[in-house]
């Protein structure tokens, strides 16, 4: 019999050499050795989803059995594209069967351009059906893109759609036609809105070095006083800006404006901090955000009646602390917090501020001008107000309501960006 000792030898010796097969056996096989990666996505395109108010819906006709076609213009371009769709706000699955994208004639047309059209799938077919709540990424569209670029995306929903999800600030032409036209060169017959629906982002795959910006904001950064199909908002300029210079053209501009939001409370969206997870978080390769919000939370405290001193001093409270929830929430994730002080809004006549409205702004632009509350500071306030008269627009700068700049505006805030801060 063999004793414990000559045991032990026999099962040492035969674990030793099963080891010594497995490593013969796979260095054999060549099993492949992971390599780092040569590229990654990056949004390049994408627009705030939210529930549209009732005169910005779409009838039940126009959401079954048509077609949605929707113009875009990317920042950067890239290999690679896809597409995400969205039914954030519904309340049932939205059905997809067939989608296409393709390079757009004229921004201002459902045109495309011949020999550009390329389909779009979902795990390699054409239909998908979008949970309630959910937004869906497409399969990789092998599709090379330049930078601004404008693409047309279009996409058939056999059944209505219950509770429709989108963005009704799309300062953007888009068609509507009954049937799956979704490979129509052209749908010279169809209905024309200015709002987008059911789409969310154009992602890129490209180099490794890419980033992108958010811009977090409400009507002003949504491009309230911009021209239809001119792609003249603030964050448009900025993009071209950035894709004028080689030390920035790895950089894309996400515009996550929606007109009326607030920091504080739902108006026309989910206010800042609600939505903040998923239009800046969420947004692949993001590396700054930038915050111009707080104008309708301060003129809608006195839109209705005046405010006690306290009241004005709870909201600049409340306002200052969301902003430091932002810089602590982007810092988790790595995003730096570039700060914009709010607008001059002394000519309105939709808020009517006063004195004490002008001092609650004052107030909240000093801290975001305090160093070390935020990681950069864009002084808007200072560029795009009149010299002679601070709690007003300069007029030149003015869309005539007081509130909202003018395309002249928009370019002038684009300009207070130095590049220098996104340059790797």
């Amino acid at each position: 019999m063999l004793d414990t000792v000559n045991l032990m030898r026999i099962r040492i010796i035969t674990t030793g050499l099963l080891l010594l097969t497995s490593l013969a056996v796979m260095a054999a096989a060549k099993v492949p050795v992971s390599h780092e990666p040569t590229s990654k996505w990056v949004g390049s395109w994408a627009t705030s989803q939210q529930l549209p108010e009732p005169r910005n819906m779409l009838s039940g006709d126009d959401v079954s059995d048509s077609t949605l076609r929707q113009v875009v213009r990317l920042s950067a371009g890239g290999k690679r594209i896809r597409i995400v769709f969205s039914n954030a706000f519904g309340t049932a699955p939205m059905r997809i069967d067939a989608a296409r994208v393709a390079v757009s004639e004229n921004v201002a047309s459902s045109r495309i351009k011949a020999n550009t059209d390329h389909v779009i799938t979902f795990f390699g077919g054409n239909d998908v059906t979008i949970p309630a709540g959910a937004d869906y990424v497409s399969d990789a569209v092998e599709f090379p893109v330049a930078a601004l670029t404008s693409l047309t995306i279009s996409f058939h929903v056999p059944d209505t759609v219950q509770q429709q999800t989108g963005h009704p600030g799309s300062r953007a032409t888009s068609y509507i036609a009954r049937g799956n036209r979704v490979a129509d060169a052209e749908l010279a017959d169809a209905k024309k809105i200015e709002h987008w629906y059911q789409l969310a982002a154009v992602q890129i795959e490209t180099d490794l070095n890419a980033s992108a910006i958010v811009t977090l904001g409400d009507s002003i950064t949504d491009g309230h006083g911009a021209t239809t199909n001119g792609n003249d908002r603030w964050p448009d300029l900025l993009a071209a800006r950035l894709q004028s210079s080689s030390k920035t053209q790895h950089v894309s501009v996400l515009n996550h404006g929606i007109g009326g939001n607030r920091l504080l409370l739902d108006g026309l969206g989910p206010n800042a901090l609600a939505r903040f997870d998923r239009d800046v978080i969420a947004q692949p390769g993001v590396k700054w955000v930038i915050v111009l919000e707080g104008i309708n939370d301060l003129g809608t405290l006195t839109r209705e009646a005046p405010m006690s001193a306290d009241k004005h001093a709870a909201l600049v409270k409340s306002m200052i602390a969301a902003y430091q929830q932002i810089v602590i929430r982007a810092h988790a994730h790595g995003i730096k917090v570039i700060g914009a002080t709010i607008l001059p809004d002394g000519g309105s006549s939709y808020y009517h501020p006063d004195a004490a409205n002008e001092a609650d702004r004052n107030a909240v632009n000093e801290w975001i001008r305090t160093p070390g509350n935020v990681d950069a500071v864009v002084d808007l306030d200072l560029v795009t107000r009149d010299p002679q008269h601070p709690a007003r627009l300069l007029p030149a700068y003015d869309s005539g309501d007081g509130l909202h700049p003018s395309p002249v505006g928009f370019k002038v805030m684009a300009e207070a960006f130095p590049l220098v801060w996104f340059e790797n």
